[in-house]
């Protein structure tokens, strides 16, 4: 078991290099000024107050926030329907139907995405349209695959034991079905407002430039201003939310596996 152990050593290393590494590199940009070298560093707070400061950032922030919670809104409205219908089907047709909703994302999101450019480009609806339909196409499978997974691990014999009592298929729905599949709802969230707070390249390809988000704005500062200090001072504030984020939905998934075990 000791030699077993070893392996996970490149792991270890691939995991320092590629996330801890760039993560300290962030938080050394956000807390410095432009024109450091290694042995005079200047730490300053003004990357946050100047993202504070100016009206325009903490506005496209409550952008990204409120665009991420109605697409994480909409694919929980057309997603759990679509996981209830596949649970509810027959053992052949599920596999279909996961087949046929993972298909999609055998091809690079990207590619997706232009695709939907093209469909788009001679629409008449607004940008912002367009860009929620290309964040709820790209995230919806994610939505669906979490409760589908939750449903279709509900025991049959609680179901068949809440009519067995009276309880009609509302009631068994409202108090069986639905909060044993909470915590797959709590998963999809997770998987879908996390990357919708943070796109950048959905909004920028089908809102043509004229639809702006948190993560265009990094993207912005860090490729085309060449600020790297006040861009890393916007990630780090985009990673507070969403660690706030996760540790809530962690919160919720706790308290929905504790109402299971009761």
């Amino acid at each position: 078991m000791k030699s077993f152990s070893k392996m996970v050593y490149p792991y270890v290393v691939w995991m320092i290099i590629m996330i801890i590494v760039p993560m300290l590199m962030i938080v050394l940009y956000a807390f410095t000024t432009q024109g450091n070298d290694v042995l005079t560093f200047q730490f300053t707070l003004s990357n946050f107050a100047r993202f504070f400061s100016d009206n325009v950032f903490p506005s496209v922030l409550w952008r990204s926030l409120k665009m991420a919670v109605i697409t994480t809104l909409i694919c929980i409205l057309i997603g759990y329907p679509a996981a209830y219908a596949m649970a509810k089907s027959k053992p052949h047709s599920q596999a279909v139907m996961v087949l046929l909703i993972t298909l999609p994302m055998w091809i690079n999101m990207l590619v997706r995405t232009y695709a939907w450019k093209g469909i788009l480009s001679d629409s008449p609806l607004s940008a912002e349209v367009q860009v929620y339909i290309g964040m709820v196409y790209n995230f919806l499978p994610f939505m669906i695959l979490q409760i589908y997974t939750a449903l279709s691990k509900i025991d049959p014999a609680l179901i068949t034991a809440a009519h067995d009592l009276g309880a009609n298929d509302r009631e068994t729905f409202r108090t069986v079905i639905f909060p044993l599949s909470l915590s797959g709802v709590i998963s999809g969230i997770t998987l879908v407002f996390l990357p919708a707070v943070s796109s950048f390249f959905i909004p920028k390809l089908l809102g043509g430039g004229r639809f702006v988000l948190i993560g265009n704005l990094i993207e912005d500062y860090f490729i085309s201003t060449g600020d790297w200090n006040f861009g890393s001072a916007i990630s780090m504030i985009m990673a507070v939310i969403i660690l706030i984020s996760m540790y809530v939905m962690r919160r919720f998934d706790k308290q929905s596996h504790e109402e299971e075990a009761d």
